[in-house]
């Protein structure tokens, strides 16, 4: 049951991510506001999300990770009910930030606590456990999310996609007592400096790009430069901390080198066409064609199916057969094709019409997304060692987190200024371009001198 506990946590943040999609314009239809603010009704969770990930691991190491657990499910729950409450698109968004945060508490302390509690074969089988749990809530997030929405029970429309997660949250809490408190043998400090340089330089870089729609202007690049630069004075402090002893937020031997920091941009920009192209569907779906939640729900659903089967079948068969790399770049070569796929299943139908070949398009997509995933972590943390891979690992979360961020910001941004899926599947065939020689560069294994 203590597992149970866990795998449920997973599946509530899982589910979070992808239901509210498809439910946003149905939000915004409720609550009125700008149409640009429907993507955020996704980023803002995701962009709280990435940012607190920096700090929770770190958290569970102080203070225990079964209580940040337990703390993370209850602001879970409350954040939850808040936003079903949301008298308004800015509360909503505010709230779903702080949901993003109460999320972060929660992911990081899970493995550890999977570790803390079982050994061996035992062991093997509860993280096993993790990969079916992940693909099933893939599977149904922007289903439920549109059988939710469309079924309005008691008139709750919208609002049940958030109310949702209240029993979730109340069979965790009832089985947190079956957790094993664990924490870090050695207590470390937290950098709190470091922590507000991270958290600084990731949110000038990030939002000033995401948040308006179309091509960023001046002031958002002007922005983003800055948020760089207090990015390398993180990594500067991060260096000064570890020669003095003191223990940083991030290990700096990750950094050095190409493969490590190409891993964490090729996850970056593979993740915001992941979520830019869903997106997009659901805007196209529901705005640009006038079709409900429900309709957007079962169209994402190949996508999600193709997501399963890829992922299911590189890490059984394909990876052991042919190696981590080959399906990797075989993942970006078929989403590639999905992609074209779908850019043709709109452009074969006059406008206004359900593009009939855009579900088959998806399913192919998806296929690609699951053979790229299915290797991409293992080869990512390939050049890491045993110390730094704990940090290794929060790091490629906190960026797959910012990737979706950018992805439902910046392509949806750009269908609702263009108010068609072309350019904004333009968009995300770009950014999937841009992947592969990020790939490439942390694939390619360094040249040994004779």
């Amino acid at each position: 049951m203590a597992l149970v506990a866990l795998l449920v946590a997973e599946a509530m943040n899982l589910l979070d991510a992808t239901i509210v999609q498809v439910a946003g314009p149905v939000i915004h239809d409720d609550l009125g506001g700008a149409v640009a603010a429907i993507p955020w009704f996704s980023a803002a969770y995701t962009l709280a999300f990435a940012l607190g990930l920096l700090v929770a691991a770190r958290l569970g190491d102080i203070a225990g990770r079964r209580r940040v657990f337990r703390i993370g499910v209850a602001a879970f729950a409350v954040t939850s009910l808040a936003c079903a409450l949301a008298p308004g698109t800015g509360v909503l968004i505010g709230m779903r930030a702080a949901q993003g945060l109460a999320a972060a508490l929660i992911i990081p302390q899970t493995l550890g606590l999977i570790r803390a509690m079982f050994d061996g074969d035992e062991l093997s089988k509860a993280l096993g456990a993790i990969g079916p749990v992940m693909g099933l809530s893939a599977v149904l997030g922007p289903v439920l999310g549109g059988v939710l929405t469309h079924a309005d029970v008691l008139g709750s429309s919208w609002r049940a996609v958030f109310l949702v997660n209240l029993p979730l949250a109340a069979v965790v809490l009832a089985l947190v007592p079956r957790l094993r408190e664990d924490r870090a043998p050695v207590r470390p400090r937290l950098d709190l400096l470091g922590t507000a340089l991270a958290m600084a330089g990731t949110a000038l870089l990030v939002v000033p790009l995401a948040a308006g729609t179309g091509v960023p202007g001046a002031g958002a690049w002007a922005a983003a430069g800055l948020g760089a630069l207090v990015l390398a004075g993180f990594v500067a402090h991060q260096r000064r901390a570890a020669a003095a002893g003191r223990t940083p937020l991030v290990e700096p031997s990750l950094l050095r080198g190409r493969a490590f920091p190409s891993a964490l941009a090729t996850s970056t920009l593979f993740f915001a066409v992941m979520n830019g192209v869903m997106i997009t569907v659901v805007l196209q779906l529901e705005l640009g064609l006038g079709r409900g939640p429900l309709t957007a729900g079962l169209t994402l659903l190949p996508w999600s199916a193709g997501l399963a089967v890829g992922s299911g079948a590189a890490g059984s068969r394909l990876v052991p057969r042919y190696g981590g790399a080959r399906v990797l770049v075989a993942g970006l070569v078929v989403l590639a094709a999905g992609l074209a796929a779908a850019a043709l299943a709109h452009r074969a139908v006059p406008a206004g019409d359900y593009p009939l070949g855009l579900p088959f398009a998806l399913a192919l997509a998806g296929l690609g997304v699951g053979l790229f995933t299915a290797p991409f972590f293992t080869l990512a943390l390939r050049p890491v060692s045993d110390q730094e891979a704990g940090s290794a690992a929060g790091l490629l979360n906190a960026v797959q987190q910012l990737g979706g961020t950018l992805g439902v910001a910046v392509v949806g941004g750009v269908y609702l200024t263009a108010a068609d899926a072309l350019p904004a599947l333009g968009t995300a065939a770009a950014l999937l371009a841009a992947t592969a020689p990020a790939a490439w560069a942390m694939l390619a294994r360094p040249r040994t001198r004779n």
